[in-house]
């Protein structure tokens, strides 16, 4: 398999197939060595100039994706809504296609309506990577995931992997219901009724409504937190009795395997659906997955690029 194979942009892992993921999966793992240098950088993407447009608040996905990106020597622009000019009525196409004229080579995307980053896509020659779109995917966090589960269990087919909580409003859990089945893992959701999308098993996974029942079947719980900006009201009663029955705490961790592993994508809203105790825990890997998120970002660039998993090894091998 050649980088050729990924195309021109990364919008989602639903149209990826199983040896596509495992190839950024694979290509991913040498690049975990830069960050432990002392000089933290290659110069695979000397040269590269790599725009981060974002149209929703992030922390994590936004600094991740400039890390990644300065470890691979490109050079970067940060573009928000805020103090640009879309304040002043511009589009999307219009804002990607003024930057695509100073010569860029990609482009990084969140923006809060499902199917923006395609939408660009098929507007603009540069790559195109989705950072979350909507309610729609989030590929490079389900990737991340995929790869922690990986390190730690050494395999992904096979686990039995539950996703809870707020299902309904999530890219995250959508990303990775793509990328678990097709890497064969068992998939369940769980969650209150109303925060469950209507005709969810048709993707292929369980629906278990007890989080104690989750907490048992599965090998890997990955909680996502409540989305209270994307909600009108009226999901839940309160978040206290959110916690009360959904929240996955100490003494329900009373009944898991001892090797259970806990993700969450954050950020964490701690006593809500998850306790601290139970985040900072033994079975977390939490953090694992936050590092994980820059190599498999510094894979995607790669790969898109032009680079091969095959020379992986030694772009990276050159300090500057």
């Amino acid at each position: 398999m050649t980088a050729l194979e990924l195309g021109k942009d990364l919008l989602g892992l639903e149209s990826l197939t199983a040896q596509q993921i495992v190839l950024i999966l694979d290509t991913a793992e040498p690049f975990k060595e830069v960050s432990e240098r002392a000089i933290k950088k290659v110069p695979t993407l000397r040269g590269k100039t790599i725009v981060n447009l974002f149209f929703e608040v992030s922390t994590r996905t936004r600094i991740s994706f400039e890390f990644a990106e300065k470890r691979l020597s490109a050079d970067t622009v940060n573009v928000s809504s805020q103090g640009s000019a879309v304040q002043k009525g511009e589009n999307l196409v219009d804002t990607a296609r003024n930057l695509e004229a100073m010569r860029i080579d990609m482009v990084v995307i969140r923006h809060p309506s499902s199917g923006a980053a395609k939408f660009l896509a098929d507007r603009i020659d540069s790559n195109v990577i989705n950072a979350g779109d909507g309610k729609h995917e989030h590929p490079t966090q389900a990737l991340l995931d995929l790869l922690t589960i990986r390190d730690k269990r050494g395999r992904i087919e096979g686990l039995r992997v539950c996703i809870c909580g707020d299902i309904l409003h999530s890219r995250v859990a959508r990303s990775n219901i793509w990328g678990l089945l097709k890497l064969g893992a068992e998939v369940a959701v769980c969650g209150p009724r109303s925060l469950m999308p209507l005709g969810i098993e048709q993707l292929g996974v369980r629906v278990i409504s007890r989080i104690e029942e989750a907490i048992e079947w599965a090998d890997v719980l990955n909680i996502l937190r409540l989305q209270l900006e994307r909600m009108t009201g009226g999901f839940i009663p309160s978040l206290r009795e959110y916690n009360r029955v959904f929240g996955v705490t100490v003494k329900r961790l009373e009944q898991a395997r001892h090797d259970l592993l806990i993700l969450h994508p954050g950020p964490i809203n701690r006593g809500v659906e998850i306790d601290s105790a139970v985040a900072d825990g033994s079975h977390s890997v939490i953090l694992d997955q936050v590092t994980n998120g820059i190599a498999v970002r510094m894979a995607v660039l790669y790969l898109l690029s032009g680079g091969r998993r095959e020379t992986a090894e030694a772009a990276m091998g050159l300090n500057v």
